[in-house]
């Protein structure tokens, strides 16, 4: 389902923003688990729409699309934020909270965010 999440976050991009060259994902460990950060080059979101982003009926397409994001990852046990600079880019952080299962679709295995080994 992660693989629905990165698409629709791009098909936004793409539709909304006419000078998006580049977008790129991070992957950041952190104490409580791991951080995961999709960002593009556009002009990002105004302060006062970064929250009405998220919200159901706010669009130009289908009017699902972050909102239709933000349910998939609840369902999942993660949380998004959009953490952006309007004029500078669009970005959304997902966390994925230590303990929430994840699925590998490549294994077929079901695991847990745990640690990293070193």
């Amino acid at each position: 389902m992660l693989e629905r999440v990165f698409y629709n976050l791009t098909d936004n991009a793409l539709a909304y923003c006419e000078t998006l060259t580049t977008v790129q994902v991070h992957a950041t460990e952190e104490a409580d688990g791991l951080l995961l950060t999709w960002e593009d080059d556009g002009i990002g979101f105004l302060p006062g729409a970064k929250v009405n982003a998220l919200l159901r009926g706010v669009g130009k397409k289908t009017e699902l699309g972050h909102f239709l994001v933000r349910e998939i990852l609840s369902i999942m046990g993660i949380t998004m934020t959009e953490t952006g600079e309007y004029g500078s880019e669009a970005r959304f952080s997902m966390k994925i909270h230590r303990g929430v299962p994840v699925h590998n679709r490549t294994t077929g295995h079901t695991g847990k965010i745990i640690g990293t080994r070193r």
